[in-house]
């Protein structure tokens, strides 16, 4: 499969015309209309400082169905003593600088570039993007972020300072998706991390497929709280 060079118009090719190893297109940027567009076809922007806007597609694709979380019972543990205190939409722009710090495990760089923290702080004033921020003594010690559209939550990065920050992170947004009768959670890319927590890989197919039916349901736009 060739990869696609965007033009100005915001307009990407069919997801499923991906390469093998997920990359779809090249160019274009990171406006709130490119973005929401990419989103809803299944197609989010990954890439380092030194490249251009990569766009992927990948096939497997791993999701997370909010009401199949696995806690581990050290996990829940760590939730019943309450030594975090978990917010939603409260320091989005933090939590996105937080997720910044991890680096790639090829290059001693990380893939939230800089022009992506006013791109995706721009969808959290616009009501699509959220975070959920896990605080210690007053602290920022974790959290994860990522758009909602439909009742499809598209999971983009999380961080951890301390033991078991992100996994808090991911526990409480799961439970907050269940009640509001969420789909799934779009991870992405497969990880031992969250395979451990419940996540599972189904094929982009099947991904375009689930996503379709929940993007059909209304957005829910604004600020979050739980």
């Amino acid at each position: 499969m060739p990869v696609y060079q965007l033009i100005d118009d915001i307009m990407f090719p069919p997801a499923d015309y991906a390469r093998p190893d997920g990359l779809l297109a090249v160019g274009g940027d990171l406006s709130e209309e490119r973005l929401l567009l990419a989103y809803r076809m299944g197609i989010f922007p990954w890439y380092l400082e030194d490249e251009p806007v990569l766009w992927w597609s990948p096939d497997p694709r791993l999701i997370l169905y909010p009401d199949k979380i696995k806690i581990s019972k050290s996990l829940n543990k760590v939730m019943e003593k309450n030594i975090f205190n978990i917010t939603i939409d409260q320091a989005f722009e933090d939590v996105m600088r937080g997720c910044a710090t991890i680096k790639t495990k090829k290059r001693d760089v990380t893939w939230i570039v800089k022009e992506m923290i006013p791109a995706y702080c721009n969808l959290h004033r616009s009501g699509y993007a959220h975070s959920v921020e896990v605080w210690k003594d007053d602290k920022l010690v974790g959290g994860l972020y990522g758009l909602s559209l439909g009742k499809c939550f598209f999971g983009e990065s999380m961080f951890s300072m301390v033991s078991n920050a992100s996994k808090v992170a991911l526990a409480k947004l799961a439970n907050h998706l269940e009640k509001n009768e969420f789909d799934m959670i779009d991870c992405q890319v497969t990880s031992s991390h969250l395979i451990s927590m419940g996540a599972q890989e189904i094929s982009r197919k099947e991904f375009l497929e689930k996503m379709g039916k929940s993007l059909c349901k209304p957005d829910i736009i604004g600020k979050w709280k739980f």
